[in-house]
């Protein structure tokens, strides 16, 4: 097994120490690489199946950084209107398999020492009962349960970019393992829900060491991180699944890009509910203060 770096901070201390760099971070330019785009919406018959999608959620202040959102937003309108949202966010562990937001309730600030605005923030989304029933039909409704828990940061701050109406229902599952091959299971089972309209969305980073972050003005992109983003886009590109799944041992730099892997994970259930669709995009790319990529990926 790789060694990871030590787990010293809690996800506290982690989050605090990292408030007051990111919100001056949202003031500066993402570094972008040029990509292809994904194709506009088919002019075609219009296809019921959903793709899969995984995203970079940024932090809170991601909502202040106009490019950011306009990506997220343009990704959004090249994509069918879903009938539901199925989220899947790094900041959710929970087992059994748990399912929240089945009714619009406040959202979960799961975040420390930002400015109180972002605390003010909200995104009232429709509940989503009948996926919910869906959802403990696929699993087994004797092993999921229900919450009352509302949407996380790594949830409604894409979704606020990407669907700022808030009109279409939003359904939260959690993580119930950080096993890479049982949470690829997971998303093979929820693959049939792309049929009936549901977006399926992985959402954490690729890379995510808040210790190694770069406040500075033009930070530059380390080469760890370069190193496992490249990896990552090339084994997706080539759908090799098994190395995806065993990241920790194949990848470079992986205990680096990723002292805890609960960032990289939601990949891997987006991933799974890919079923055989072999079309890969990365809709946005780049980096954001220096070693956190922001590839997101497209399945279909």
């Amino acid at each position: 097994m790789t060694m990871r770096e030590p787990h010293e901070w809690s996800r506290r201390e982690t989050l605090g120490a990292f408030a007051a760099g990111v919100v001056l971070a949202a003031s500066r330019p993402v570094t972008e690489e040029p990509v292809q785009e994904p194709e506009s919406k088919r002019d075609d018959a219009r296809s019921t199946r959903m793709p899969t999608i995984f995203l970079a959620h940024g932090a809170p202040p991601l909502l202040d950084m106009p490019d950011w959102v306009d990506e997220l937003a343009n990704w959004s309108r090249r994509i069918d209107e879903p009938k539901s949202i199925l989220m899947v966010s790094a900041h959710w562990e929970q087992k059994p398999i748990a399912l929240g937001a089945t009714k619009t309730v406040p959202l979960v600030y799961d975040f420390y020492g930002f400015p109180d605005k972002y605390y003010q923030q909200r995104y009232e989304a429709p509940g989503a009962p009948e996926l919910a029933k869906r959802v403990e039909t696929v699993f087994g409704k004797d092993k999921v349960t229900r919450t009352e828990r509302g949407l996380d940061h790594g949830a409604y701050v894409p979704l606020v970019a990407m669907y700022p109406k808030a009109d279409v229902p939003v359904l939260q599952l959690s993580l119930p393992t950080l096993s890479p091959r049982e949470l690829f299971a997971l998303g093979k089972k929820l693959a049939p829900l792309r049929d009936e309209g549901v977006l399926i969305v992985g959402s954490g980073f690729l890379t995510h060491n808040l210790r190694r972050v770069d406040w500075s003005d033009d930070p530059a992109t380390p080469q760890w991180a370069a190193e496992f983003d490249t990896w990552a886009k090339e084994r997706l590109l080539a759908r090799d699944v098994d190395a995806l799944l065993d990241f920790e041992q194949k990848a470079p730099s992986a205990n680096t890009a990723l002292p805890t892997t609960e960032h990289y994970v939601p990949l891997l259930v987006a991933l799974g509910a890919a079923a055989d669709d072999t079309r890969v995009d990365f809709p946005i790319t780049g980096f954001w203060m220096g070693s956190l990529t922001r590839r997101s990926v497209q399945f279909g």
